[in-house]
């Protein structure tokens, strides 16, 4: 399961990090209060830092799940106007980083059920655990930016719910308690939930990356 699966590992073998990411995700959430506060005084341009701090984090997130530029960019600016507007319902008892990440998910969930989206997956009656480490194994070969093309392009094949899951533990490496919080559910059925996607995305990147390649590993 999750849990004994090394999270650094993954990353390097399968997902790489977004490549432009702020700097300024350094800072830490003592700054967000600052610049919270300061909006809730009044001061709405304060507001600049927190759109400037995390609109890349935004962005990635709403793109993997509606596989869309234009319509992820909509999102984004749809879900920092509504965490404007919510600012004063932010208690500070989680990350700030956190409680937007909440809100860009679901708005992105309200988008496609307005789309009426869907997306086709391979089928996991063929996965199994030896074909996830050649899976594993096979990628960890490619060449780095050959790597990130083929994730991305087998991400996007995921439904929404599952390629945010992905993209939030792998990506942006959250834990498990942050993710929950996100997406309203249990920590136990957040693992069940990722061992599940991730079986999936082996599934489709063996679909997708050339057999011979993958058969050298088995």
């Amino acid at each position: 399961m999750v849990t004994s699966l090394s999270k650094k590992y993954f990353l390097a073998t399968l997902v790489t990090k977004p490549i432009n990411r702020s700097s300024n995700l350094q800072m830490t959430n003592t700054n967000d209060q600052h610049y919270i506060a300061k909006v809730l005084n009044g001061d709405p341009q304060a507001y600049t830092f927190l759109v400037n701090k995390y609109k890349d984090m935004v962005f990635t997130l709403a793109v993997r799940m509606l596989h869309n530029n234009e319509e992820a960019e909509e999102v984004a600016q749809d879900a920092f106007v509504k965490a404007y507007a919510k600012l004063n319902k932010f208690k500070g008892d989680s990350k700030f980083s956190t409680w937007l990440y909440k809100v860009v998910y679901n708005t992105s969930l309200d988008k496609i059920k307005k789309l009426k989206k869907h997306t086709s997956v391979v089928p996991l009656e063929n996965s199994t655990a030896q074909k996830l480490h050649c899976v594993d194994n096979a990628l960890e070969q490619m060449q780095q930016t050959e790597r990130t093309l083929a994730i991305k392009e087998c991400i996007a094949l995921l439904p929404a719910d599952e390629s945010a899951l992905l993209t939030l533990f792998y990506f942006d490496e959250l834990s498990l308690k942050e993710i929950a919080k996100i997406t309203a559910t249990s920590v136990n059925n957040l693992k069940v939930k990722l061992f599940r996607s991730r079986k999936k995305l082996a599934a489709i990147i063996e679909a997708k990356v050339a057999p011979e390649i993958i058969n050298i590993y088995e």
